[in-house]
């Protein structure tokens, strides 16, 4: 078994300093709080095993986006999430929760990529370059993103945006 490179207290810190985060990544994905608690925990169990220190406290909570993020959209690609019969989970329906934010409401519709842009940009205060370096992409897909995204707004959203 390989020498853990954080010690339970700095696992304990980087969980408190950025479990809420996390897990409104995976909400805004899974849709459903089991699901996005479950992804939340998978994505620290991550942390544990990832090898690599990170630079500061910025590359920290991107690194834990990234990944939560790429957990959820592994998760919805699973064969049986398109296998399962409805209507044996009828008795589960419920609506899903409203968050009262047109806005925010608009913003978890968006595709998972542009959903990604638009929250490490404006939820989280990331610039087009940090992005791009934390999802692997060039800059410029970066902000193409996000002008498609503030589009798509636009049109959910029936006005201008600024």
């Amino acid at each position: 078994m390989p020498a853990l490179l954080r010690t339970n207290k700095e696992i304990l810190e980087i969980y408190d300093r950025h479990a809420d985060t996390v897990y409104r990544v995976c909400f805004a994905y899974m849709k459903n709080a089991p699901e996005a608690e479950d992804m939340t925990q998978e994505t620290f169990l991550r942390l544990i095993s990832h090898e690599k220190p990170f630079e500061n406290q910025r590359h920290e909570k991107a690194w834990l986006i990234v990944t939560a993020s790429n957990l959820c959209k592994d998760a919805l690609k699973k064969w049986w999430r398109y296998s399962e019969n409805i209507d044996d989970y009828t008795y589960l329906a419920q609506e899903p929760p409203e968050t009262g934010n047109e806005v925010l409401d608009a913003i978890l519709a968006l595709p998972p990529d542009y959903k990604d842009a638009v929250y490490m940009y404006y939820y989280e205060g990331y610039t087009t370059v940090e992005i791009a370096r934390h999802l692997n992409c060039p800059e410029s897909t970066v902000r193409s993103r996000l002008s498609r995204a503030r589009k798509q707004l636009q049109t959910m959203l029936g006005g201008v945006l600024k």
